[in-house]
């Protein structure tokens, strides 16, 4: 007799390099749990990445743009998910020097379309509930040949990207 599901947790940008390890660890660390999978596969997320667990009980994929407020809001009601782990982004500072509308766009309108649609669904039962966003080490900037960053470091994003994700972080911070 199979374990009931307990948990639901949908992880952004799965279908990319570190998302797909992600979503492979909790499929098989967590048989118990849904995973949801949510990549809009663009450049970054290729399926291939998961066919080892495509057909697992607990493994449901969900194509969606974090910029459609409606179908992340479709996706919540459908999965009823209990935490959130936010990985999808624009990535790669060359390509936000060519183009930091798409890293505005993702990394910071699809992070507070993502948080919105969390905020509204948890609405009166936060309880158990966890938003986990990753960000990226350059929002505090370029170390010199020595030293390191600690939490205490501030903030000091050198590029389209690294300036997003800050930005990103900044909206996590306020929702929580």
């Amino acid at each position: 007799m199979s374990t009931p599901i307990q948990k639901s947790i949908i992880i952004t940008g799965g279908a990319g390099f570190i998302g797909s390890h992600v979503v492979r660890l909790f499929v098989n660390k967590y048989p118990d749990y849904r995973i949801i999978n949510l990549d809009a596969l663009t450049y970054a997320g290729n399926l291939e990445n998961l066919k080892d667990i495509e057909k697992s009980s607990n493994y449901f994929f969900e194509r969606v743009n974090l910029l459609d407020a409606a179908a992340l809001q479709r996706v919540f009601e459908q999965h009823n998910p209990d935490g959130v782990i936010h990985l999808a982004a624009e990535s790669h500072v060359g390509r936000s020097i060519l183009s930091p509308l798409d890293f505005v766009y993702t990394n910071v309108v699809g992070t507070v379309n993502l948080l919105n649609a969390a905020k509204s669904h948890w609405a009166g039962n936060f309880e158990g509930k966890r938003f986990y966003h990753v960000s990226t080490d350059e929002v505090y900037g370029a170390l010199g040949e020595t030293g390191f960053f600690t939490e205490t470091t501030p903030y000091s994003p050198n590029s389209p990207y690294s300036a997003s994700k800050a930005c990103s972080d900044h909206f996590v911070r306020a929702y929580g």
